[in-house]
């Protein structure tokens, strides 16, 4: 996609009325769409560094508050997977539609819960991401069901010293069919807060999405 990067920029999602932040550098091979982990949100400082990872790197991304803050009330819609995922689905077809965005294959990046959300996404017959990487993830809220229908290929990355997720996501593995890799952060932990950990944290994303996109865009060329 040509066009002129431009600085973040807050945005409202037209589909759902929820907030995000968009970044869009100039040619972008992708966007990556951010579900944030419970009590969490588009101003993340950890999100918001990986999107600027991966802006630099040429990957467009979108933070988006999947709850309005009258939802965010309610402690039980943070942990609610199906309806995170619904409106994570909703925002993909709202970037879709987008005259700026729509050529662009998708990603989910997903942290905490929000990985269970980005995977179920995932699952949808219709959904239009190629690509999912996990941050301290629990894949397995998205259920074993779900996690068996994902078709985009996904990367789990889990800190080291996170052994209680790093089970959880092995375990989650174990029911997905796609193509899945595990990469573990030697001495990290669950917020990646270790020097260096993050940065770790957005190459091997950086990475993960560039092939993939590249993939997709590949796909779309006429034999």
């Amino acid at each position: 996609m040509a066009g002129p990067a431009h600085a973040p920029v807050e945005i409202s999602i037209s589909i759902t009325g929820l907030k995000g932040i968009l970044r869009v550098p100039h040619g972008a091979r992708g966007i990556v769409i951010f579900a944030h982990g419970s009590g969490s949100g588009r101003h993340s400082p950890r999100n918001n560094h990986v999107a600027q990872g991966l802006y630099e790197a040429g990957i467009a991304s979108l933070l988006v508050d999947l709850l309005s803050p009258e939802e965010e009330l309610d402690r039980a819609n943070v942990f609610d997977i199906p309806l995170l995922a619904s409106r994570l689905a909703g925002t993909a077809e709202w970037v879709a539609r987008e005259p700026e965005l729509w050529s662009l294959p998708i990603g989910y990046f997903g942290a905490s819960t929000g990985g269970g959300a980005a995977l179920l996404a995932a699952s949808y017959e219709d959904d239009r991401a190629v690509a999912v990487v996990s941050r301290g993830g629990r894949p397995d809220l998205a259920g074993a069901h779900a996690l068996a229908h994902v078709r985009a290929p996904t990367l789990l990355i889990v800190g080291g010293h996170d052994h209680v997720v790093t089970d959880l996501n092995r375990t989650a593995m174990r029911h997905m069919h796609a193509k899945t890799e595990l990469i573990i952060v030697p001495g990290a932990g669950h917020l990646f807060e270790e020097s260096g950990a993050l940065d770790e944290v957005i190459a091997h994303a950086t990475d993960w999405f560039l092939e993939h996109f590249e993939e997709a865009w590949h796909a779309r060329q006429p034999a």
